[in-house]
């Protein structure tokens, strides 16, 4: 199977849509497109889709935030989803490997990935790929505006 990670376009919006429905989010083509009108102005966002057999399987939403309180970067990967049939095949690790290398070149020092908790199998995938779970160290506080 070949995996091609690339970055990801406009016309990406309805499977994009259907694979954020998979992760529990669902939402119409039209709002992703407004999203990702937005999300694609930022250079310090990449947003980059799998293709597996040339149909998107896969979408990794990250960002590069600066830091204050050290010089550079930090990554959030603020999304990331493959479709069910492509799950345990590699096309979450590449999407992953792409983010950080994506990072790497703006300058990110290190990668957060948040995931809640009720989904296990996320965070033993970002665990076989190093990422140590530091919530018990720093808590996260949300507000909605």
């Amino acid at each position: 199977m070949t995996i091609v990670i690339r970055p990801a376009d406009v016309g990406d919006a309805r499977p994009i849509a259907a694979l954020l429905a998979e992760l529990g989010y669902p939402t119409s083509v039209d709002d992703v497109v407004t999203r990702m009108r937005y999300w694609l102005q930022d250079p310090q966002n990449r947003l980059l889709v799998a293709e597996v057999s040339d149909r998107v399987s896969g979408v990794a939403a990250f960002h590069a935030m600066p830091l204050l309180e050290h010089t550079g970067r930090r990554g959030r990967l603020v999304a990331l989803v493959v479709t069910g049939a492509c799950r345990g095949q590699g096309v979450g690790h590449a999407l992953v490997e792409a983010a950080e290398h994506a990072a790497r070149k703006l300058g990110c020092r290190d990668m957060e990935i948040t995931s809640a908790r009720d989904r296990a199998l996320a965070q033993r995938f970002y665990a076989r790929l190093g990422y140590d779970d530091v919530s018990a160290r720093a808590a996260r506080f949300m507000k909605l505006l």
